[in-house]
């Protein structure tokens, strides 16, 4: 069976097709691989590098502004109660102890809560220059819910900033079976923060030798 031959007007239809595909081909082929995809590329990093320019540059801009603001809040930071008033970290430990007991008894209605057990609990070393040292105690309270619950919350909530971890609840086995609601055993590691002392601070010069009688 033979194939008709197209007429003239089919004829030029599909030879212009065929030379708009072979001049698609030798576009891709000759041109845009080898220089319109590159300088699109170059185009597309140089508007990247713009970005990145005018986002150091607002950057560059805001530094004073910024400097400002840090120096501001350094100030009233040195002013807070957010830290343990305490410069040594001995005394803090104490301090810390003591402000257990004293928010325990502020919390009598409810139920019973009692200290049974405070101690000091090693620090982690400080790095040279860090402001701030680390202060933590170790805490066991017998309580009822109701109080246990207020003393965590006057803790965790208040001032200075205190932090409440590996904290453990359990009833006592021996107690339960010797009464209905036994309190609950309560421990748990509480640690606040105290500013260290600055090199060259100013402090107390020590008293001539000869003024001591």
């Amino acid at each position: 069976m033979k194939l008709a031959a197209l007429k003239p007007r089919e004829s030029r239809i599909a030879a212009i097709l065929l030379l708009l595909l072979a001049l698609v081909i030798a576009y891709f082929l000759l041109l845009h691989w080898w220089f319109v995809s590159p300088l699109l590329n170059v185009h597309a990093q140089m508007a990247d590098l713009r970005d990145t320019q005018a986002r150091f540059a607002s950057a560059i801009a805001e530094k004073p502004e910024l400097q400002k603001r840090i120096a501001a809040l350094g100030q009233g930071q040195a002013a807070n109660s957010a830290f343990l008033s305490e410069d040594d970290p001995n005394a803090a430990g104490a301090g810390l102890m003591q402000h257990v007991v004293d928010v325990v008894a502020a919390h009598p209605d409810g139920g019973n809560c009692e200290v049974s057990q405070k101690m000091p609990v090693p620090n982690p070393p400080t790095a040279d220059g860090e402001p701030y040292r680390k202060v933590a105690v170790s805490i066991s309270l017998r309580c009822d819910m109701q109080p246990l619950a207020a003393v965590l919350h006057d803790l965790e909530q208040g001032t200075p900033y205190l932090f409440v971890d590996d904290l453990s609840i359990y009833r006592n086995p021996v107690a339960a079976q010797q009464a209905s609601a036994p309190p609950l055993e309560v421990q748990f590691t509480l640690s606040g923060y105290v500013r260290q002392a600055r090199p060259g601070a100013p402090g107390l010069a020590p008293a001539p030798a000869g003024d001591v009688l």
